[in-house]
């Protein structure tokens, strides 16, 4: 069983095609069956995937249609497009382990922290183990590559760069602050495990273009 995590992947929202992402597909349809077909060939039925919200725009019955067709057990941290659905009498919620506005997880010994939006100062930020790496990591959505993501990386290398004294520590040393954007279109909609994550967020800091 492996466990991943992906977020935004906005089901139906033709729009995003031409504006804001200008994801490209010709219409939703062909977006959503691109976006299926990605996930299938990672997810295993046995595996769990945490969504960050805003899965799907549509409403109850179309969104039961998308769900239906991925493989895995679906978590799902609401977002706020997804009021439509989960309003909706329609929804099948069964097909979700469990829907929630946020959630604290582990993952392989480490915490991790899941919220469609970016919190800044998150449970756990200044925690790392002996050897100097982070114990939490917050996972988000929400900023898809837009100027909030710029906000939010600025703050995050501001975060990195101040001096902390730990409990237990006598000389200080920078923040780890951990928090790494789950958005579909950075891993090409593939639903990716934390340290896959971790080391696209690492990518991502060294190249020119983040966004």
């Amino acid at each position: 069983m492996n466990r991943y995590y992906i977020s935004d992947l906005h089901f139906y929202h033709e729009s995003l095609n031409f504006q804001m992402d200008c994801r490209g597909f010709a219409n939703r349809e062909e977006m959503n069956a691109y976006m299926i077909r990605q996930w299938n060939s990672r997810v295993e039925p046995e595996d769990e995937v945490y969504i960050l919200g805003d899965f799907s725009v549509a409403k109850g019955p179309a969104t039961n249609e998308i769900a239906g067709q991925l493989n895995g057990k679906l978590y799902l941290i609401e977002g706020n497009h997804d009021e439509r659905f989960l309003k909706d009498k329609n929804f099948d919620r069964d097909r979700f382990e469990w829907i929630r506005p946020y959630a604290e997880i582990h993952d392989r010994k480490r915490k991790v922290i899941l919220s469609h939006y970016p919190i800044v100062c998150y449970n756990g930020q200044y925690r790392r183990g002996k050897d100097g790496k982070a114990k939490v990591y917050m996972l988000y959505g929400h900023v898809h590559r837009s100027d909030d993501e710029r906000l939010v990386r600025t703050f995050q290398k501001i975060t990195r760069e101040t001096l902390r004294v730990q409990r237990g520590e006598e000389q200080p040393r920078p923040i780890p602050c951990q928090m790494i954007n789950c958005f579909c279109m950075f891993s090409d909609y593939i639903p990716l495990t934390l340290d896959e994550w971790i080391e696209k967020d690492r990518e991502r800091q060294q190249s020119a273009a983040q966004y």
